[in-house]
C-alpha cells in the first residue's frame, strides 16, 4: 500500500506538471482556425467562446443544426471572427468523410478538438450492439481519420495542436460503462504515442480527461434513471473551467491533462492502485454511475 501511495504522489505531480511549450519563442503567433466536433453544447461549446475570444475563426460540427446555427450567430456577433457550422453525425463513414474534406480546404486549421462523444451506461451484453459500435466510431475512429487529416497540415507550418477529449474514466475500467472507458483509454494512449511521433514538429497533442463536468452529457436518454445529484458539489467542474484549463495545459506541453486537483488524485491512485484494489475502485465506478464522467 505505502509503494501504491508512492506512486500514486508521483504520477499526480506528473498529471499537474508543466513543461515547456514545444513551439519555439518567436513572433507572437496570429490565431487561425478551429476545428470543433460536439461543438453544440457543453465542453464543445464552451472551447468555441474561448477561442472566439481569442481571434480565431472557427468551425463548428454537431449533429443538431439549430444548437449549431444558435452558437455560430452568438459567437459572430460578439467577435470579428467567421463562425462556420457543418452538421454531422461522427457515427456515420459518409459524415466523417465530409469533415475530413473540409479539414483539408482549411487554409490554416491551428486547432482540431476532437470532443464528440456520448455514453451508454448498462450491462454489456444488454445494450444494443449497435450503440457500442457508434460509440466506437465516434469516439476513436472519427477521432483518428480526423487527425490524421490535420496533422500533414499542421507539420507543413510547423504548428498546431489536437486536442482528443477523453475521461477520468480512462484510468478505471468500469463494469456498466464498458466500452466507454475502453475507447477514452484508447485515446490516452493514442495521444500519448502520437506526440512521441511529433516531437520537434511544433505540433502538440493533448488527452483531455475530465471528470464530473456540467454539461449537456447526462441531458438524454440514456442517463434518464441516474440520480446525478448524489455526487457531492466539490467534485463538479464547470465546462468553462475545464476547457480553459485545457487550453493553458495544451500550452504548456501537457499531454495527460486531467482537471481538478480532485480528478488528478483520483487519476494519479487509479494509474497506481495494486491490482487488488481495482476491484473496489469499480465498485465506486458502478455506484458514481449514477451520475456521469464528462
Amino acid at each position: 500500500m505505502v509503494t501504491a501511495v508512492f506512486g500514486s504522489l508521483i504520477a499526480l505531480r506528473r498529471l499537474s506538471g508543466r513543461r515547456r511549450p514545444s513551439r519555439q519563442p518567436g513572433p507572437k503567433h496570429t490565431p487561425g482556425t478551429a476545428l470543433i466536433t460536439g461543438a453544440s453544447s457543453g465542453i464543445g461549446a464552451a472551447f468555441a467562446r474561448l477561442l472566439a475570444a481569442r481571434g480565431y475563426h472557427l468551425t463548428l460540427v454537431a449533429r443538431r443544426e439549430d444548437r449549431l446555427s444558435a452558437l455560430a450567430a452568438e459567437l459572430h456577433g460578439q467577435y470579428p471572427i467567421t463562425a462556420e457550422i457543418l452538421v454531422a453525425d461522427l457515427s456515420k463513414p459518409a459524415d466523417v468523410e465530409r469533415v475530413e474534406s473540409r479539414i483539408h480546404e482549411l487554409e490554416s486549421l491551428d486547432l482540431l478538438i476532437n470532443n464528440a462523444g456520448f455514453g451508454a451506461p448498462g450491462q454489456f451484453i444488454e445494450r444494443d450492439l449497435g450503440i457500442q459500435l457508434d460509440m466506437i466510431h465516434v469516439h476513436v475512429v472519427a477521432s483518428v481519420r480526423l487527425s490524421r487529416a490535420a496533422l500533414p497540415g499542421m507539420i507543413a507550418c510547423r504548428q498546431g495542436g489536437i486536442i482528443n477529449v477523453s475521461s477520468i474514466a480512462a484510468f478505471v475500467p468500469m463494469p456498466g460503462n464498458a466500452t466507454y472507458s475502453a475507447t477514452k483509454a484508447y485515446l490516452n494512449v493514442f495521444s500519448e504515442a502520437l506526440q512521441a511521433e511529433l516531437t520537434g514538429t511544433g505540433v502538440q497533442i493533448q488527452a483531455l480527461c475530465p471528470g464530473f463536468t456540467r454539461t449537456g452529457f447526462h441531458h438524454t436518454p440514456e442517463y434518464e434513471a441516474s440520480d446525478r445529484y448524489q455526487i457531492p458539489g466539490l467534485l463538479w467542474m464547470s465546462a468553462r473551467e475545464v476547457a480553459a484549463g485545457s487550453l493553458e495545459a495544451l500550452a504548456q506541453g501537457q499531454v495527460i491533462y486531467v482537471p481538478g486537483r480532485k480528478n488528478r488524485f483520483l487519476a494519479a491512485m487509479a494509474r497506481n492502485a495494486p491490482r487488488s484494489l481495482l476491484p473496489i475502485l469499480r465498485r465506486r465506478a458502478v455506484k458514481q454511475r449514477r451520475g456521469t464522467l464528462k
